[in-house]
């Protein structure tokens, strides 16, 4: 069993205005030794505000317990774990948040002249330069807002050389093993797609690819390491049969954080590849945003890059938007500064070292997690597994229980659940992605969590099956809430 727990209970919390009594207040001040004076005498009528109609009346600690209280209804990566890892929530280290507050950041409006930017054109220019290097390509542009945003920018950066060649092409070849907004990419640039399947070690079948490779194919969109987790080993060969007829190598950047230091896109044949942020280098994610996107590309693909570019001068920063071939501007301004602050504030903290050491813990704790769960979980795919692992629930299927169960019941130990059916070549997939912060103390937490959620599968399967137990609402009908959400609030 378990041998340490988190509390997961909550008391009942009725709203603030169920809590309010007549006359109480939340604070206590001496009787006046001053002569009372009427705040719109002494202020003008126009400057008193009348009293709220309905407005709740509590003492401090009411109202301290109670957003508190509140507060811990809501997972969050500040509580624990998040068995997702980077894709949705990695921790951001509170030095970022400070250095983007620095008061000359914070307040640089978007409109000030050159004159006036040129600091935060330099926290421009040295992350730029940072992102090059760290990837091994010749130019970079911070536009873009979201992974996504820079997969398209990517893509049509791509179909912008091609169109200068005198032939855009018509398909994008992705893998099966690629992340999802891949073929929406694609599609979203003008170009049909077509899946590449994957060998059984998970890794593109090179020998489909060559079959598919033809002078129609404007590119591969490849993630490396793969969804699977799993490092594509044969990457240089793969990039060789797409430049052999003219091809670009697109590489999702979603999973960067398990190569940083370790190795280069740019010098295993990538043509272009954009890079998540907040999953690697630790800015704020979700929510919708704000996020960043930056694409990195190799010298050729330099000339089509959105404008404006930053140009450094003799003496000083300026934009340039004399470039003839770019493809425009993706973003207003030069995407979101407060998350290109964070992103050079986690890179200059870190250093060098620092970064191939998280990349190292990373990739360190996934397989900590793969070693100690083999025995209870299936591995449909046997190579080494870089910073996530994908098992299976195939062992536990045969109870009746999927791995949309099991993450429920996850929820009861005191634990965000994984993610649940990804990627969609693993059947009843578990992918768990622990990141780099975690300590063995928290892997092993969640190890035997799970440890003890296989058991009961065994033992107590309705437990598992009829879970989560524990939450303020227990398991939902998915489908209708999706359609039929309620939102208004019932006494």
């Amino acid at each position: 069993m378990i041998r340490k727990v988190r509390s997961h209970l909550s008391q009942n919390e009725g709203l603030i205005f169920e809590q309010s009594s007549p006359g109480k207040i939340g604070y206590q001040l001496p009787p006046l030794d001053v002569p009372a004076v009427d705040p719109a005498e002494a202020l003008g009528a126009a400057q008193v505000r009348d009293g709220i109609e309905g407005f709740p009346e509590v003492s401090e600690v009411e109202v301290i317990r109670h957003f508190t209280r509140l507060s811990t209804w809501n997972y969050a990566i500040d509580l624990g774990m998040y068995p997702l890892g980077s894709c949705t929530m990695k921790y951001n280290p509170r030095i970022n948040e400070a250095v983007a507050r620095l008061e000359g950041l914070a307040w640089s409006h978007p409109y000030q002249p050159e004159s006036l930017s040129q600091g935060a054109m330099e926290v421009v220019a040295h992350l730029e330069d940072a992102l090059c290097e760290i990837t091994g390509l010749d130019a970079i542009t911070l536009q873009p807002a979201a992974g996504a945003h820079g997969e398209l920018t990517g893509i049509l950066l791509v179909r912008a050389l091609l169109e200068s060649q005198g032939n855009p092409r018509k398909r994008i070849l992705v893998p099966d093993s690629a992340h999802g907004t891949n073929p929406a990419t694609a599609g979203i640039a003008g170009y049909g797609v077509q899946n590449v399947r994957s060998n059984d070690q998970g890794m593109i079948d090179l020998e489909e690819l060559s079959r598919l490779m033809d002078d129609d194919v404007a590119a591969l969109m490849v993630t490396n390491p793969n969804t699977l987790g799993v490092f594509e080993e044969n990457i240089i060969r793969a990039t060789e049969i797409i430049h052999a007829k003219g091809g670009m190598v697109y590489m999702d950047g979603a999973n960067l954080n398990a190569l940083v230091g370790i190795a280069r896109p740019g010098d295993f044949g990538i043509d272009v590849m954009h890079i998540n942020l907040h999953k690697t280098f630790s800015t704020p994610h979700g929510g919708g945003g704000p996020g960043g996107g930056p694409v990195a590309v190799k010298k050729h693909l330099e000339p089509f890059l959105p404008v404006p570019r930053l140009k450094r001068l003799s003496d000083s920063l300026t934009w340039d938007y004399d470039v003839p071939q770019s493809i425009g501007k993706v973003r207003a301004f030069y995407g979101n500064f407060g998350v290109l602050v964070r992103a050079l504030a986690y890179i200059l903290a870190h250093g060098g070292p620092g970064l191939r050491n998280a990349t190292v813990d990373a990739v360190l704790n996934a397989n900590y997690i793969r070693h100690k769960l083999a025995p209870y979980f299936d591995l449909p795919y046997k190579r080494p597994n870089m910073h996530e692992v994908v098992f299976s629930d195939d062992r536990q299927a045969a109870k009746g229980v999927r791995t949309g169960d099991m993450a429920k019941r996850l929820i009861d130990y005191g634990f965000h659940p994984y993610t649940v059916s990804f990627p969609l070549i693993v059947h009843g997939a578990l992918m768990i992605e622990p990141t780099e912060t975690e300590s063995k103390q928290e892997l092993d937490l969640f190890i035997d969590a799970m440890i003890s959620i296989a058991k009961e599968v065994e033992e107590e399967t309705e437990k598992v099956t009829s879970a989560p137990h524990l939450t303020r609402t227990t398991r939902v009908d998915e489908v209708t809430a999706a359609r039929k959400p309620i939102v208004r609030w019932k006494p």
